[in-house]
């Protein structure tokens, strides 16, 4: 029963996360934000998950996990109303570091449940799980976005993201106390240090930076370049979402993928398809070919980040593992904090094309030190 309402927490959660960033880009961008201070709004959206991923690990392995998950609802529904009574750019930035603390407290908490929950032998089947999960809410979250911004306006749409953390609130107070208690006497410190001293944390920490820059650029940009070309908020959802199917189908033959295939071999492969997918998205002006792009970018890049959790969670040390997740995300978060911001100079300064070619590169540089790796084991 704990599992299965860590995955509903779970769904009710990242669905209002995916949405909130769709809704607050158009939301910006109607008011007539420019390109720069919408990557200053995606930068916020990280901020503070950059900040308290790793203490969050470490108070999550001290305390359990139902007070910091409810502590997270209460943030993420009140980040999304705050848009419909306040419309003004200030207000969103407030909004999306409020939305930013809720995902900081979330993400590394569910994970941490997820491994706390689970025996040995059934700890790749949840972690599969929750990673499906997640490739749901990835499809529901910016349809919902885009369909309610469409039928209701910017405004009402807030709110109606705004109810999906209300909803796990709910969960969270009618059958939290299946969570399981924290451990008080958990050391705080001890197993971030020792994983600083190891090389290949550090090298994964970077892969996996690496694949959380690819993958959150991919779904902030893209939006801006449909409004770019004229696509409407649904048609914009839409695309998103046939990201979310790919990443949804291809996760759900990974662990038959992870026994046949060297992780680092799969890593590659997520590098260059995903470097294929940034590169010709300038090339398409319409809807059906740019869904087409992201779904092919979703069969690769789909996979990137519970490959990632797999791999780093093989070399965490037992009764630390939220310390280690923690240090994993924070790591991944500074790539979101810095990476909307500074490509958004980017695109401001030379245009949405150059963005989507430079880190295209960026990615074929990855694949290529990933082939590098994987042909000296």
């Amino acid at each position: 029963m704990a599992i299965h309402l860590t995955l509903a927490v779970t769904f009710f959660n990242f669905v209002g996360a995916n949405a909130a960033r769709v809704v607050l880009t158009l939301y910006a961008l109607e008011l007539g934000a420019p390109a720069s201070a919408v990557g200053v709004l995606g930068g916020l959206l990280f901020v503070f998950p950059l900040l308290l991923s790793w203490p969050i690990g470490a108070l999550a392995d001290r305390t359990g996990a139902r007070g910091l998950l409810l502590f997270a609802a209460v943030c993420g529904a009140a980040s999304l109303t705050l848009p419909y009574f306040v419309r003004t750019l200030p207000a969103f930035y407030v909004a999306a570091a409020l939305n930013g603390l809720a995902l900081a407290f979330f993400h590394v908490t569910l994970q941490n449940l997820i491994g706390t929950l689970s025996r040995p032998e059934d700890r790749a089947r949840n972690f599969s799980n929750f990673s499906l999960t997640g490739a749901v809410t990835n499809f529901v979250g910016p349809l919902l976005a885009g369909f309610s911004i469409d039928n209701l306006g910017h405004a009402p749409a807030c709110l109606v993201i705004a109810s999906q953390s209300v909803i796990a609130i709910a969960l969270i107070l009618a059958w939290g106390r299946l969570f399981p208690p924290g451990r008080p006497h958990a050391t705080l410190d001890a197993g971030a240090s020792h994983a600083l001293l190891d090389r290949e944390v550090w090298r994964m920490l970077v892969v996996s930076g690496l694949v959380q820059l690819g993958t959150d650029l991919f779904q902030f940009y893209l939006p801006i370049y449909g409004h770019s070309i004229g696509l409407s908020a649904s048609a914009i959802g839409a695309i998103l979402a046939t990201l979310a199917v790919a990443a949804f189908v291809v996760r759900l033959f990974l662990a038959r993928l992870v026994k046949r295939v060297p992780g680092e071999t799969l890593l590659r492969w997520v590098f260059f398809m995903g470097a294929i997918g940034f590169a010709l998205v300038p090339f398409s002006g319409n809807a059906a070919v740019l869904g087409a792009i992201a779904f092919f970018f979703g069969l690769g890049m789909g996979i990137g980040i519970p490959l990632t959790v797999i791999l780093m969670f093989s070399r965490t040390t037992e009764g630390r593992s939220g310390q280690t997740l923690g240090l994993r995300l924070t790591a991944n978060n500074f790539v979101r904090v810095t990476g909307p911001i500074v490509f958004g100079a980017v695109g401001s300064a030379f245009g949405l094309p150059v963005v989507f070619w430079i880190v295209a590169s960026i990615m074929a540089s990855g694949g290529l030190l990933s082939r590098s790796r994987a042909g000296s084991r």
